[in-house]
């Protein structure tokens, strides 16, 4: 493992051992915080898609009910239905239930409620390119066996006590590659990450949706599916978590 990656993953295990110790704040306070937080992460995972209302207008969207003049009926849908898989991500969490196929189904029908009724939580059916990407993903009838795959992939992980971040980065990195949805597969994998964080005591992790940062998000995940290097998407991943992380002890402390 990189020695940066290597330091990375203690520096976020420190950070987290501190936000556990950190005394709790109120709860009105401490929900003010998270649900900011959780705004700013439904605006940068849109964004990384093309949506483009800001994040002041997310939060009208979102908590407000507000409808935005001049923007698209399916932008607004982006942003109530992230708001909503976030919730549904923490229900799971807290739960402590085993992700399998179906929790990446239940994420990506949120995802796409309203948007797309035939492919919400459905594998497609069709072969798809990647714009700009030298990846071409699995072939419809390879899905489903690849699917179970990732899900196994995934157990042998949690059996082999890998790094909690390094499987968040590993499920948001390999369920991209699969694209097992015509449609949301960005988010529906950056959810799933974030449902894994937060069920090992993580803070909700935002990668960020500006040109700079989405065309080094997109050059890693090419990295790991085209040239199978996956390093550069985990120290992404690692410095997001450690990031976030700092960003609510600073907050809070």
């Amino acid at each position: 493992m990189h020695t940066s990656l290597e330091m990375l993953l203690q520096q976020a295990g420190r950070l987290k051992a501190r936000l556990q110790q950190a005394r709790p704040l109120n709860n009105e306070a401490l929900n003010k915080i998270k649900a900011a937080l959780e705004i700013e992460y439904t605006f940068e995972s849109n964004r990384i898609e093309g949506n483009t209302l800001t994040l002041q207008e997310t939060a009208l969207v979102v908590s407000e009910g507000v409808t935005i003049g001049g923007k698209s009926m399916r932008e607004h849908l982006e942003a109530i239905n992230h708001a909503q898989a976030i919730e549904f991500i923490k229900e799971t969490a807290a739960a402590d239930i085993d992700i399998t196929e179906r929790t990446v189904k239940e994420i990506h029908a949120i995802i796409l409620h309203g948007i797309n009724r035939e492919q919400a939580g459905q594998y497609r059916n069709v072969p798809v390119m990647i714009v700009g990407s030298r990846h071409t993903p699995p072939q419809p009838y390879l899905i489903a066996p690849q699917m179970e795959q990732f899900i196994r992939d995934y157990q042998s992980m949690e059996k082999n006590a890998t790094h909690p971040i390094l499987v968040a980065a590993f499920l948001h990195d390999e369920l991209v590659k699969i694209h097992p949805f015509i449609d949301g597969n960005g988010r529906t994998s950056r959810l799933l990450m974030n449902l894994y964080l937060l069920s090992k005591g993580y803070t909700i992790t935002a990668l960020k949706g500006d040109n700079e940062a989405k065309q080094a998000y997109y050059t890693a995940l090419e990295q790991s599916h085209v040239d199978d290097n996956s390093e550069p998407f985990n120290l992404l991943v690692a410095t997001a978590v450690k990031q976030s992380l700092e960003k609510y002890l600073q907050i809070i402390e």
